[in-house]
């Protein structure tokens, strides 16, 4: 398909620089196969809107302090590197985004240390060499230190990865150590947020559980290019990169109980669903699964596993707009997200929510 069948004009105003205070008080537009009405509400009114025997699936990973500042000393010359790590290659190796690359060449090293926002620490710096050059500033750093060891030392001198379109306009601060992970971050490993995840409460959860909802964790190390725009002009041409994912044994057992008692799956973010879609099999029931992902979801993809979708307004011509059109049809997101903008709704990462129940 034409990549141009996904693009949409959004004005620079609607995109959010803060999430919505308390989390689940942000909108959420409920979108309907077979309504064309489309359904302004809260998130926090989603146990209203689902019912007992349903199951909700949220990610549990937990975003790391990709963002690493630091130098690249050449004899007497030095130039300074920021770098968005954005994949984990082995113990000791990262793919990254670097700016500026162009100062970068193989067998170079960099030295980093704390972020400028993070203020002077009492921790060593991180030596690493450039082992891989790619296209559009992508590297491959080898750390000096591998494990546990280099987690660690990541922790300490990075800083949280906000998007590009947030962190263009201000920069990360303390509100976003908490801000940009969610209330079921675990497992540490993504470089991006679920941030369909970002609007759940403790509150919330009881009241959904109150309600006869069941929740269930699924994880998906998310990685950057999930929410990059598509350059190429057709979706054939696109190559997504590969994501850590983890479905549990007791996890799809419980699923598919829940789909055989007549209650449906409800992925909270793109995320969920892409790691739930990855381990279902043909006839729709889920089998436990451990390993990467490059599942690349567009219209007329035939969904296996998740009945419903909670999610964030999404950038244009991304392979996540493209799925949530394969979720509830191309015509009808044009359609909610021309509402969206005309309504005030917020975009993007701290942004507001919509529900899609699929056509």
């Amino acid at each position: 398909m034409r990549v141009s069948l996904f693009n949409f004009d959004l004005p620079q105003h609607a995109i959010a620089l803060r999430p919505a205070r308390p989390r689940d008080s942000a909108r959420m537009l409920v979108v309907r196969p077979n309504d064309l009405a489309l359904e302004d509400r809260l998130v926090g009114d989603l146990p209203a809107l689902l019912a007992p025997g349903d199951a909700l699936v949220v990610n549990d990973t937990r975003v790391i302090h990709a963002r690493l500042y630091g130098h690249r000393r050449r004899g007497d010359n030095t130039a300074r590197i920021e770098a968005t790590l954005i994949e984990r290659v082995s113990a000791s190796r990262w793919r990254a985004l670097a700016r500026p690359a162009k100062k970068l060449a193989c067998g170079e090293r960099v030295r980093f240390g704390a972020a400028p926002e993070r203020g002077v620490r009492l921790v060593a710096p991180l030596d690493a060499s450039v082992s891989e050059k790619g296209e559009n500033g992508e590297v491959v750093f080898a750390f000096d230190v591998a494990g546990a060891a280099l987690d660690r030392a990541i922790e300490a001198l990075g800083a949280m990865p906000l998007p590009p379109y947030i962190a263009g306009q201000r920069d990360a601060d303390a509100r976003d150590e908490d801000d940009y992970q969610t209330l079921f971050a675990r497992n540490a490993g993504a470089v991006a947020a679920p941030t369909a995840g970002l609007h759940f409460t403790p509150q919330l959860v009881a009241a959904l559980r109150a309600c006869g909802v069941a929740l269930y964790k699924v994880t998906l190390h998310v990685g950057a290019g999930t929410f990059l725009p598509v350059k190429a002009e057709d979706t054939s041409d696109h190559e997504m990169h590969a994501e850590q994912g983890l479905v549990s044994e007791a996890t799809a057992v419980a699923l598919n109980e829940t789909r055989a008692a007549g209650g449906r799956v409800v992925a909270v973010g793109t995320t969920a669903l892409r790691c739930l879609e990855t381990a279902a099999r043909q006839d729709g029931s889920i089998k436990a699964f451990s390993g990467k992902t490059a599942i690349f979801i567009t219209p007329g993809y035939r969904f296996r596993a998740v009945d419903a979708l909670l999610t964030n307004f999404h950038l244009p011509r991304s392979t996540l707009f493209m799925l949530v059109a394969a979720f509830a049809g191309l015509d009808r997101m044009k359609a909610a997200y021309a509402h969206a903008i005309d309504a005030g709704y917020r975009f993007y990462s701290y942004g507001d929510a919509c529900l899609l129940f699929r056509k």
